[in-house]
C-alpha cells in the first residue's frame, strides 16, 4: 500500500500539466488503481485494487466556487494551456473550477482522466499519455 509521505513526494514534482504523465506512472507503480481530485477544496483521493483510499488534503488551498454553468470549451482550453506547461497547478484549478469542474478521476488501469460537472456530467476525457 502506498503511503501519504509516498504519495506527497510525487506530487512535489508535479509543476505544470506537461508533468501529469510522469506522476500518474509514479503513481501507478506504487499500486494507486484511481485517483479523484476535488477542485473546491484540493482533496485529493487515491483509491488501490481493493478500493483502500488514502485522503491527501493541500497544505495551502483557498476554497474555490464551483461556476454552475459548466463548459467543456473553457475547460479544453484550460487544460491546453496547462499541459504546455504554461500554468501552474493551482491556476489550472482556478480554470477548472470557472469551467464548471466539481473533480477530475484518474483511471489507471484504463489511463484515462476524465472531467466532471457538480451534476456528475462527463465534460472532457482524455487519454494519459504514457511516458
Amino acid at each position: 500500500m502506498f503511503t501519504l509521505n509516498n504519495i506527497r513526494a510525487a506530487e512535489s514534482k508535479i509543476k505544470s500539466g506537461a508533468d501529469f504523465p510522469q506522476f500518474i506512472e509514479e503513481i501507478k507503480e506504487m499500486g494507486v488503481k484511481r485517483n479523484d481530485v476535488y477542485v473546491s477544496n484540493g482533496l485529493s483521493i487515491y483509491f488501490d485494487d481493493e478500493d483502500n483510499a488514502l485522503q491527501v488534503s493541500p497544505d495551502e488551498y483557498p476554497t474555490l466556487i464551483i461556476n454552475d454553468e459548466s463548459s467543456a470549451g473553457k475547460l479544453a482550453h484550460a487544460l491546453k494551456v496547462h499541459q504546455e506547461g504554461e500554468t501552474d497547478y493551482f491556476t489550472f484549478c482556478k480554470q477548472a473550477a470557472d469551467a464548471g469542474v466539481e473533480k477530475w478521476v484518474s483511471d489507471l488501469e484504463e489511463m484515462t482522466c476524465t472531467y466532471l460537472d457538480s451534476e456528475g456530467n462527463e465534460l472532457v476525457k482524455e487519454t494519459i499519455p504514457t511516458v
